[in-house]
């Protein structure tokens, strides 16, 4: 059966009336820009992940920008970067005048550790940002340990909790947060939050968000000018109450590959001991990704290498990547690759996929 890599809609499709009635519902109000939908969200929103404050922005990568910001990030500064994650990570930190320093990751769990952090700060070092790559929950106590502020990139997710039960995003100084249609909390266009329970952080992204400004009127900040939508805030009201379903689907996905014995002809993703990830992808190794791709297409199954080339050897990054040598990132950027992965990906579509990566196993060993 052909199974693709995302399913997008099908968790939608019980809210479609829901969600037409909400944007209508919008839409005769006539309160576009900040408005009831928004604060009603940031509330919601900072409810869910246990935090004080969650405000809303435009997208994921002004989120970096405006947190980093509201952390004094400046020029001069030195924030600590996986290169091994989508490029928006490390793209917001030239816009503050400050210098991404890039790190290694662990290959079994594709987030960074204490160890990897520890040999790339520097007396300069402002903040590290720590990505919870593809769901999986990076180790943030052990970070902040090392005496930095962490910058959680929870952007691919939401719904993900660490060992001591508390999500993804409440976990640093502050995070941010993409509602790009795939996320686990996806819009319907492009959105982002910054999250943090420190009121000084959250009333400086506040300002960022808006010029720079409390009251439209006096501009303290060269701020910004990025604001989540009140139509997609009013959309994420309907969606959030069915997020922790959809996480609970996503986690049987994974469940069920490894009842399929995948984990016999691929490496599966390693989450850290007591996390709960709720994978946004499902990212596998294999020494041969690009072979197991093709056959996977062939057999009509969706994949994809997302950072076949890191974020360190992009042509911009050049300038910030002089003598970078970060082994693990290379390696699992040559041998990853995605898989289907969805809160209604069933047992039959995880068996699918699993008998068509055995497949290309046992050609290899002919």
């Amino acid at each position: 059966m052909p199974v693709p890599l995302f399913d997008t809609s099908t968790p939608l499709a019980p809210l479609r009336d829901r969600l037409n009635a909400k944007a209508v519902e919008v839409l005769d109000r006539g309160k576009y820009i900040l408005g009831p939908e928004v604060s009603a969200f940031e509330a919601e929103f900072a409810d869910y992940l246990g935090t004080t404050h969650a405000i809303g922005v435009g997208n994921g990568t002004d989120a970096l920008t405006l947190a980093l910001k509201a952390l004094g990030v400046g020029p001069g500064d030195e924030i600590v970067v996986p290169s091994f994650t989508f490029y928006a990570s490390a793209e917001a930190i030239p816009p503050t005048g400050a210098r991404p320093v890039f790190c290694d990751v662990d290959r079994e769990t594709f987030c960074v550790t204490p160890e990897t952090v520890r040999a790339a700060l520097t007396p300069r070092t402002k903040a590290v940002i720590v990505v919870h790559l593809f769901g999986n929950v990076a180790p943030v106590a052990e970070i902040e340990a090392l005496g930095v502020p962490v910058l959680e990139d929870a952007a691919q997710a939401t719904g993900s909790t660490a060992a001591d039960g508390r999500r993804a995003g409440a976990l640093g100084s502050i995070a941010t947060f993409s509602f790009f249609p795939s996320k686990n909390l996806g819009g319907f266009g492009d959105g982002g939050a910054v999250a943090t329970s420190e009121d000084a952080l959250a009333e400086r992204v506040r300002m960022l968000r808006f010029h720079g400004s409390r009251d439209k009127e006096t501009f303290e900040l060269v701020g910004h000018n990025s604001r989540l939508d009140e139509l997609q805030a009013g959309l994420l009201r309907v969606t959030l109450p069915h997020l922790d379903l959809w996480c609970d689907g996503r986690r049987a996905a994974a469940a069920a590959y490894e009842e399929a014995g995948l984990g016999e002809v691929v490496e599966l993703p390693r989450a850290l001991p007591g996390t709960s990830p709720a994978w946004h992808l499902y990212v596998v190794r294999h020494p041969e990704a690009d072979e197991l791709a093709a056959a996977l297409a062939e057999a009509e199954i969706g994949s994809k290498a997302y950072y076949r080339v890191p974020t360190h050897r992009q042509p911009a990054m050049r300038p910030y990547a002089d003598g970078v040598d970060l082994p693990a990132t290379d390696e699992v950027a040559r041998t990853h690759l995605a898989i289907p992965m969805s809160p209604v990906l069933s047992r039959e579509q995880a068996a699918e996929v699993t008998d068509a990566a055995r497949a290309v196993s046992a050609n290899r060993m002919r």
